[in-house]
């Protein structure tokens, strides 16, 4: 199964804890009942909440959901954003909304030139069983949100030039340095037949690529995640040590 690496399955502790005691202890195979709509949350900063879709997939069992925002480094938060509310119960086959809300008087402490970087969790609790040595699962889903200022908010995406293909390469040696000029995350997940380490680009920053120059040949091809968990296609064309894009296709 292949995993998008925009989103990341968790075990919480207690699970990882019971998983040590599988041999004393029987196991209920489990798939997660509680799923979010997207592969990942783009706050528009001109607006003072959104709303993102979950679901019970369980057709016979209530499930409570689970949800908070994480910054940057992985901490815990209220504000700047914050999700409401913090834990529901989803009826069996349910559908329900998740609200984001940008705390009063935290859009002035976000940077407006470039986009913020968050984590959006949300982690199902499943009813306690009533049966004997059985192994229950908290899943938990974890995807980046990017709070987007409002200035840098594209309304017509679809028609415009995605900034994506402002991206540059600079080879030194067997190696490429992607460039990221733009005021944006880009997230890079494939480099031509290669098997390249997903790589994230803050905004107005340069990183390894990853991979061997010479793995790409004289046209690099390298894939992102847009902002609707889409995998397009740049292609660069190369003069000398620098590649610029010149074609950007749906994967």
């Amino acid at each position: 199964m292949k995993i998008n690496p925009s989103v990341q399955p968790v075990l919480c502790l207690k699970s990882l804890l019971a998983l040590a005691l599988l041999g004393l202890t029987g196991l209920q195979a489990a798939d997660a009942a509680v799923a979010l709509d997207r592969t990942r949350v783009i706050f528009d900063g001109g607006q003072k909440s959104m709303s993102v879709n979950v679901r019970n997939d369980n057709t016979k069992l209530p499930y409570l959901a689970q949800s908070w925002i994480e910054d940057a480094k992985g901490q815990k938060i209220q504000s700047p954003l914050m999700s409401l509310p913090p834990l529901q119960r989803l009826e069996p086959g349910a559908k329900s909304l998740i609200k984001i809300q940008l705390a009063p008087g935290s859009e002035a402490k976000l940077p407006q030139d470039r986009e913020s970087l968050f984590y959006f969790n949300l982690r199902e609790i499943p009813p306690k069983s009533n049966k004997a040595n059985v192994l229950q699962l908290a899943l938990q889903t974890r995807v980046k949100m990017f709070y987007r200022p409002k200035a840098l908010v594209q309304k017509q995406a679809n028609s415009e030039t995605p900034w994506q293909e402002q991206l540059t390469l600079t080879r030194q040696g067997d190696r490429y340095m992607v460039n990221n000029p733009t005021p944006y995350y880009v997230t890079l997940v494939a480099a031509g037949e290669t098997d390249m380490k997903p790589l994230m680009l803050e905004p107005k920053s340069s990183a390894d690529l990853g991979v061997r120059a010479a793995a790409l040949g004289s046209q690099p091809r390298v894939a992102y995640i847009n902002d609707w968990g889409g995998r397009p296609v740049l292609t660069f064309s190369c003069s000398g040590t620098s590649c610029k894009v010149t074609s950007n296709k749906a994967g």
